[in-house]
């Protein structure tokens, strides 16, 4: 047995998966060791809203009664965003209009987790229905970032960046709309995967041909991300977009990269930035074009899609409660009103002729890197970013731009801390459909070979 169990939280998730599968590592000590540093950390960092100690070591001591591990994440702890349903646990939607609710069910993803050997160890901070770039709510937040507690962990799977981060949990489950996953991964220096929509099923969706969202996974490294993203994922008939199988011939990985589509506000600190993280990337992996395609409309498209089924998701939720509504999801609602059928299915070809471009590209590459996020993070008490670069910023629209281009098309995205110098910055690195063991492949070449790793930030470092 390990002789000292509080440095468990250390240790990474491949790392601590072998030893429990061996035996070598009760589940139990896993959970204890990660409440601990949950103590120690939490009241620092506000990175969760509920933690589950009693069911997850109920659950940890079920596991440990089992003759063998019962799948390939038997006694790790998972933190779970707090959007997504646990069954027996709270779950708030970051909404004080759900401040008590604990569902009678868990999402699929949660299910699948749960089923892999995983345990839920609690529910980590979103904005209110994830609307906003700050993870915090009525209440609870916001939560910090882990290099310098003033700053912003990113939004809205702050929580779980953050969690991951410090070692409050080996693996974190996220979601993703906009950058939700990738913004704060770069903002807190861990590794995420935004799956190729439809791999990791949503079964309950009102919208089932919907794909501008998914489920996202949380790691200190890649490998840790393709251990949650291979239990989370499979096909499920009740979601229409569930996909079948995954693919990549294991041929060389031919390399791209654009520091802004052409059409998304960048900051001249991240151009710098993604500038020298290209440069390591060509040394580590070959030559890297420097090209995309023409994205001129995708930020209209984005903000109509987006507008119109927020409003439709949401719309009867601020007739009803308006004035208990944060400002954040109460603009997002109101910017869907007026928006057209027309308009609406204008923005779906728009979205159909971008994602053909990018099909066209990917014929001359495999792999296109992009930074994270327009910006750097930004104090806490700033809230929103009002000014980039001395230039105005209408809205949180303009700065996310090189993640949501990415969302529009759907292709699955690997988000990797890059290091150097000052405050934690990550790359995408974008694949075609279906191609996420490609970017695993890449994602741990890159980790060897350009450091691209994961860095404990000075105050919370072993």
């Amino acid at each position: 047995m390990n002789q000292d169990p509080n440095a468990l939280w250390r240790e990474s998730a491949a790392t601590l998966a072998e030893r429990l599968a061996k035996r070598e590592l009760s589940a139990r000590e896993a959970v204890e060791a990660h409440l601990a540093r949950i103590a120690a950390a939490e009241p620092a960092l506000s990175a969760f809203i509920t933690v589950a100690a009693d069911t997850a070591l109920a659950r940890a001591d079920a596991l440990d009664a089992q003759p063998a591990p019962v799948g390939p994440l038997h006694g790790l702890p998972v933190a779970v965003k707090d959007l997504t349903d646990t069954a027996s646990i709270r779950t708030t939607y970051g909404s004080a209009l759900y401040a008590d609710h604990v569902p009678a069910s868990s999402d699929i993803a949660v299910e699948r987790i749960e089923a892999a050997g995983g345990i839920v160890i609690g529910k980590t901070n979103t904005p209110e229905f994830g609307f906003g770039a700050i993870c915090r709510n009525r209440l609870y937040g916001p939560t910090r970032n882990p290099a310098d507690p003033a700053l912003t962990s990113g939004g809205s799977s702050g929580g779980s960046a953050a969690a991951v981060a410090v070692g409050m949990a080996p693996l974190a489950h996220g979601t993703d709309y906009g950058g939700s996953v990738r913004i704060p991964a770069s903002f807190c220096g861990v590794a995420s995967i935004r799956p190729t929509p439809g791999l990791i099923p949503a079964s309950g969706r009102a919208l089932g041909w919907d794909t501008l969202a998914t489920h996202g996974v949380l790691a200190r490294d890649t490998a840790g991300c393709a251990l949650l993203l291979s239990a989370m994922a499979g096909s499920d008939l009740r979601d229409p977009t569930s996909l079948f199988g995954d693919r990549d011939d294991g041929s060389e990985t031919r390399l791209g990269a654009t520091a802004d589509f052409g059409v998304a506000t960048v900051s001249q600190a991240v151009r710098e930035r993604f500038a020298e993280a290209v440069e390591r990337l060509e040394r580590a992996a070959g030559p890297v074009a420097r090209r995309h395609p023409d994205c001129g409309d995708a930020m209209a498209t984005f903000r109509t899609l987006r507008a119109a089924q927020t409003r439709h998701a949401f719309g009867p939720m601020l007739a009803k409660h308006g004035k208990a509504l944060t400002d954040t999801i109460r603009w997002n609602i109101e910017a869907g009103a007026g928006i057209t059928a027309d308009a609406y299915l204008e923005a779906q070809a728009a979205r159909t002729a971008l994602y053909r471009r990018f099909v066209a590209l990917f014929e001359e590459i495999d792999v296109l890197a992009a930074p994270a996020c327009g910006v750097l993070p930004w104090p806490n008490e700033d809230g929103e970013v009002t000014v980039i670069d001395g230039r105005p910023v209408e809205t949180i629209l303009d700065y996310i731009g090189v993640t949501a281009v990415v969302t529009l098309i759907g292709f699955p995205v690997l988000t990797l801390p890059v290091g150097g110098d000052g405050l934690p910055f990550g790359i995408q690195l974008i694949a075609r459909p279906g191609e996420e063991r490609r970017l695993i492949r890449l994602g741990q070449m890159l980790e060897r070979e350009a450091g691209f790793t994961h860095r404990w930030a000075a105050a919370w470092a072993p």
